[in-house]
C-alpha cells in the first residue's frame, strides 16, 4: 500500500509491505530534482523487500523537471539548509511509529546521498547508503568525529559530478574511524546510474549489482 502523507510533519511517500507489521523501516531521499515517480519508485521496491519505505519530499511540493538543471539548483539551494532538521522530524517519527520495529535506514541518491550521510550525524540511524552523494566532501570533518553508522557507497568511476579523489577519501576516512564500510565504484558509469526511468544515464548491470548490495546491506542491518 502506498500512499502520499506526512510523518512528524514531514510530508512524503509512504510505501508499506503488504501484510501486518511492524516492519524495519527506510528512509529513501530524493535527487535534487525533488520527489519524482523515480524516487517513489524505489520507495514501492523497498516496500516489496519487507521495509516500511518512506521518501520525504524535501522540496515541500516543488520538483524540477528531470534535465532542468538551473531549476533543481535553485530548489537545493532553497530547501538544502533545511533538509537535515526534516530528516531528523521524520527519523524520529518513523523510529518510534506503531508499524516499525524502531531500526530505521537511510538511503539517498545525488543529493539525496549527502542527505543520508547528514542524516547519520545527527541521528543513530542503524544503516547509511549513499549513491554518488553529490559534495558529500563537506561533511568528511564532522563525520571524523560524529559518525557511528555502518556505511555503503556505490558510485560510477565516469562520475564528473564527484571530484576526483573524493571516493577513494570517503573510503579511506570510514576506515580510519573504524567505521563498517563498503565502498564500490563501478566500471564505465556515470552519475545517476541507478535511475531506470533515464536511459541516457541507467547502467543496468551495475543497477542490479548495486540493488543486490543494497538488499543484503540492509537485511543484515535491519533485520
Amino acid at each position: 500500500m502506498s500512499t502520499r502523507t506526512e510523518l512528524g510533519s514531514v510530508p512524503g511517500y509512504l510505501a508499506k509491505p503488504v501484510g501486518v507489521g511492524p516492519w524495519p523501516a527506510v528512509i529513501v531521499i530524493q535527487e535534487w530534482w525533488g520527489l519524482d515517480a523515480q524516487t517513489q519508485s524505489i520507495a514501492d521496491r523497498f516496500a516489496a523487500q519487507g521495509y516500511l519505505a518512506f521518501a520525504p519530499d524535501l522540496y515541500h511540493g516543488e520538483l524540477a523537471a528531470l534535465g532542468d538543471g538551473n531549476t533543481a539548483m535553485t530548489l537545493v539551494q532553497k530547501y538544502a539548509p533545511g533538509a537535515p532538521a526534516d530528516l531528523e522530524k521524520l527519523y524520529d517519527a518513523l523510529k518510534s511509529h506503531p508499524d516499525c520495529t524502531g531500526k530505521v535506514g537511510s538511503v539517498g541518491f545525488c543529493f539525496g546521498g549527502r542527505m543520508s550521510l547528514a542524516l547519520g550525524l545527527r541521528r543513530p540511524v542503524d544503516a547509511v547508503c549513499t549513491f554518488y552523494g553529490g559534495q558529500m566532501q563537506v561533511l568528511f570533518e564532522q563525520m571524523r568525529t560524529n559518525f557511528h553508522a555502518p556505511v555503503l557507497g556505490l558510485f560510477g568511476d565516469a562520475d564528473v559530478s564527484i571530484p576526483a579523489g573524493t571516493v577513494q577519501e570517503f573510503d579511506q576516512l570510514l576506515g580510519e574511524i573504524g567505521m563498517e564500510h563498503e565502498v564500490i565504484m563501478y566500471p564505465d558509469s556515470g552519475h545517476a546510474f541507478f535511475r531506470d526511468s533515464d536511459p541516457s544515464v541507467y547502467k543496468p548491470e551495475a543497477a542490479r549489482d548495486a540493488w543486490e548490495r543494497v538488499k543484503n546491506f540492509f537485511a543484515k542491518h535491519l533485520n
